[in-house]
């Protein structure tokens, strides 16, 4: 893998996996013949490699004897959803919302079985949560806090429903009970946590004890061979593998704690796409979770032990040529959430080789790329960019193109082109 320069103002580095037996350029041709006249910017989504994906996941997970909950902030395209469900058959499990309207709005469009995976106590939030329970829908809410049972309960009674909840206990990694390794979510912590939380809720009429989730962000959202910062490879790895008998050591403690005391569980989840193949192994969950994998966005490409397939991108169009070598595109600066630094920005993919500038990066109106030798991009031509992270990708666009061959087969609209916009 080539190095990445270390001078401030020099390119920044793409690394780019060959693509299902198709060459890098003959993928970027393809791309050009697809989109044709279509107006840039544009996103797109391989349905060739979004498929391919698809079997790698729900095969992971099925060869293990799990179900796989969807994680739709990762999508955010009830068309690609439903995609999902066709492609994972009975494996395909349910959906990890991340916000309760998201949850509404899509038992409303026929999805069941949602997970609310992040904690809310607003009224409006909670009176929507209890109405689709009375509508008949399954759906949960990951709890952690002796208020949000309070305000669940509050909310029960007055629907006339139990609530169904999900207690999430925290899974970050502390050797020698100092360093906190992971990320900032629930107090609880291990299993006599957990206990204690269950018989809180079992003691509310209106509450009912759905699950447990234990996600292991220090494994499953950590790169581990980050051509950015490549002396920190070797200790990720090392913290990652370290971590992984503290975390199945205490799941187990926590389903024999729970099963002991009489508490039947619809659903022990844990994982992600960057740790499914281990999280699958684990005897504790029935359930493991994967998103943004099918999209296979930019910063999956920086983890050692996952082989998938670029399926999502967006285009934007070359309109200066500042330089030989480098193009100016219009537009490009979708930056991703997270800790900042170079990997949360876009990179461009397409031509292969291509490279953003250190000084300026991806901006929102002009985004400079430096071209590979003997490459040239026409003026109103497009580069193909990946976002880091795929959810978010959504957020900017109002449809996708979806691709098969050279061609686009249909567009289907993103949650923001239905007007559902959840975290804005």
């Amino acid at each position: 893998m080539p190095s990445t320069p270390s001078g401030p103002g020099g390119p920044l580095f793409k690394y780019a996996p060959a693509p299902m037996g198709e060459s890098a350029d003959d993928r970027w041709r393809r791309y050009k013949r697809a989109l044709g006249a279509e107006p840039l910017p544009a996103a797109l989504v391989d349905l060739e490699a979004f498929e391919a994906n698809a079997r790698d996941l729900f095969g992971q997970a099925r060869a293990a004897g799990k179900t796989l909950r969807i994680a739709s902030k990762s999508i955010r395209c009830p068309d690609l959803l439903r995609r999902l469900f066709a492609l994972g058959g009975a494996t395909a499990r349910g959906l990890m919302t991340y916000h309760a309207r998201e949850s509404a709005f899509l038992a409303e469009l026929g999805f069941d079985d949602l997970l609310l995976a992040y904690p809310t106590v607003q009224r409006s939030d909670l009176e929507a949560l209890v109405g689709l329970a009375k509508a008949g829908k399954t759906v949960s809410q990951v709890v952690d806090e002796p208020d949000h049972l309070e305000a669940l309960e509050a909310a029960g009674a007055t629907a006339g429903v139990k609530a169904k909840v999900v207690i999430e206990v925290d899974m970050s990694f502390r050797p020698a009970g100092a360093a906190h390794l992971g990320v900032r979510r629930s107090p609880l912590r291990s299993a006599a946590d957990a206990l204690a939380f269950a018989k809180a809720i079992a003691a509310r009429p209106h509450l009912q004890l759905h699950g447990v989730m234990t996600y292991e962000a220090q494994i499953a959202g950590v790169t581990d061979r980050n051509p950015f910062t490549r002396l920190l490879n070797l200790p990720k790895r090392t913290i990652k593998l370290l971590s992984r008998g503290d975390v199945e050591s205490r799941r187990g403690e926590v389903a024999k704690a729970l099963q002991a005391a009489g508490f039947k569980l619809a659903l022990f989840n844990g994982g992600g796409t960057g740790s499914i193949g281990w999280s699958s192994s684990d005897s504790a969950l029935t359930e493991v979770t994967a998103g943004s994998g099918f999209l296979d966005s930019q910063l999956f490409d920086y983890y050692r032990d996952l082989q998938l397939t670029a399926a999502g991108y967006f285009a934007v169009q070359v309109v200066r040529r500042p330089k030989p070598g480098m193009v100016t595109c219009h537009g490009g600066g979708l930056i991703a959430s997270g800790e900042a630094g170079v990997d949360r920005l876009p990179v461009p993919a397409l031509p292969a080789g291509s490279r953003l500038v250190g000084f300026e990066g991806a901006g929102e109106v002009q985004t400079p790329v430096v071209l590979p030798a003997g490459t040239e991009v026409a003026l109103g031509e497009p580069i193909f960019f990946r976002h880091a992270k795929a959810g978010e990708l959504a957020e900017h666009f109002n449809e996708y193109l979806l691709v098969r061959g050279d061609r686009v087969e249909t567009r289907v609209p993103t949650y923001r082109g239905q007007g559902k916009v959840f975290l804005g």
